[in-house]
């Protein structure tokens, strides 16, 4: 007897112990789901040497970056809670056990046949084990599962959105730096160049062909080209650490070496706007992700309605009792029970508990339409943003392309007619800055091209 309350006080006692708390620091290690949007390996630690092109800076970025990391585990929360939800629909077994002291004594066992002897006790310990398994839950358990199942589907959704988000967004740092590169060479080529025409005034200043104030000007010029470098390699360095972070590194952005060009993708097709709306309603995650939400929000509603029906439920159950103490009477005092049976529960007054849920949730599924209804606005306007984007550096690119040659001509004579004495020095410094201008806006159309096309596959959807 001493062995079955030291036995039953551990079962009883068991989950009453502290568990460790968990480690907020390191992530957790689970099993991955095929299921799950496939994901790189982390590979983080300082970024790959050698030069990065934009599919090998996009492979480190969708390892790497932490939104991605965040979103993918969001998923797996959202596929956990799918499982719980379907578990709910499984019998449930438990061990159940229990002591009591009783002012009088009991019976042990209840009466199965006229003439039984009996055991009585003040204190009794039982053990049972428990099955209850639910048969009619007014639609509860159905719609819950369904609604996990489709918060799940929203879940990967938002994270395959998460990846375009990132791939658009590293793009668009890529092509700007390749961009700035272009830029920063033709101050240093223009820096190159009026160090050359600054030597030239000296020599025909000191052939008296020239006047000092023509040096003076050159030097200016030559001042002023010389800020604009330091600027815009700033500007590179804060692009590299943008892309660094990115990248989900920690090093210095200016470890990154990239490589690509910007030349004109003379094919590329740019549809029309119904087209592309067709192609972003069924293919762009973010808007399948929210579609997905307010499927689940409408059958959140029919879980709230379910509130107003009955629960039934089979429960069986099969354990021993032991009598405590000192019993009295004759017979085992060890012996085993069994039941089963149907079980009911009717919902009579809730205090109003029921209508309010059904309120509320109703209420979010109004929220959840007006939710989607502005996000087909903003696909729109996405589209119409990223087209107009589109055509414009394009008809850019064309005109300014036209501009720098004829800017460079243009220097080419001022030159000339300088080193002839016909022209005058603010001419020829302003060919050179005419120039420089063209020559920096042609680059950043380019890249504007690109990043309008990266916004164009994102606003669409698109891979």
């Amino acid at each position: 007897m001493r062995k079955i309350h030291i036995l039953f006080a551990v079962l009883m006692l068991g989950g009453c112990t502290v568990s460790p708390p968990t480690d907020p620091g390191p992530a957790v290690a689970t099993a991955r789901s095929e299921a799950a949007a496939p994901r790189v390996d982390s590979l983080l630690g300082p970024p790959p040497q050698g030069p990065l092109t934009l599919i090998d800076a996009i492979a480190v970025a969708l390892a790497n970056n932490p939104d991605v990391a965040a979103a993918d585990w969001d998923y797996r929360a959202a596929q956990a809670r799918h499982d719980y939800a379907s578990g709910a629909r499984l019998p449930r077994l438990s061990a159940v056990g229990s002591y009591a002291h009783h002012l009088d004594e009991q019976r042990l066992l209840p009466v199965r046949q006229p003439g039984d002897p009996a055991i009585l006790s003040r204190d009794i310990v039982s053990g049972d084990l428990v099955l209850t398994m639910p048969i009619y839950t007014g639609g509860r358990l159905v719609n819950q599962i369904e609604v996990a199942e489709l918060l799940q589907q929203a879940a990967g959704h938002r994270l395959a959105r998460n990846r375009e988000e990132l791939v658009f967004n590293v793009s668009s740092v890529f092509f700007s730096i390749l961009a700035q590169r272009q830029v920063i060479e033709s101050l240093e080529f223009s820096g190159r160049t009026l160090k050359q025409h600054l030597d030239r005034v000296d020599a025909l200043v000191a052939a008296q062909k020239a006047a000092k104030v023509d040096r003076l000007r050159t030097e200016v010029r030559l001042a002023d080209v010389q800020q604009r470098l330091v600027r815009e390699r700033n500007v590179m360095a804060i692009q590299h650490r943008a892309l660094a972070s990115l990248l989900g590194s920690e090093s210095q952005g200016e470890a990154l070496s990239i490589q690509g060009d910007l030349e004109l993708n003379e094919g590329a097709s740019v549809p029309e706007l119904e087209t592309a709306l067709t192609t972003a309603w069924s293919g762009r995650d973010d808007y399948l992700a929210a579609r997905s939400a307010l499927e689940a929000q409408a059958r959140n509603v029919e879980v709230a309605r379910s509130g107003h029906l009955p629960i039934v439920f089979v429960q069986g159950s099969y354990g021993g009792r032991w009598a405590a103490g000192s019993p009295t009477g004759t017979g085992d005092e060890l012996d085993d029970i069994g039941r089963i049976g149907l079980g009911a529960e009717i919902p009579l007054y809730e205090g109003g508990q029921v209508n309010a849920q059904v309120q509320e949730q109703r209420a979010n599924l109004a929220a959840a339409r007006e939710r989607l209804r502005k996000l087909e606005l903003q696909i729109r306007l996405d589209l119409e943003t990223a087209l107009l984007n589109v055509r414009s550096s394009q008809e850019r690119i064309v005109a300014i392309r036209t501009s720098v040659e004829q800017a460079q001509e243009s220097l080419r004579i001022e030159r000339e007619k300088y080193d002839l004495g016909r022209g005058a020095i603010i001419d020829v410094l302003d060919a050179q800055s005419a120039l420089l201008d063209s020559q920096t806006n042609y680059y950043r159309a380019l890249a504007d091209y690109h990043v309008a096309m990266a916004q164009m596959k994102l606003a669409m959807g698109e891979q």
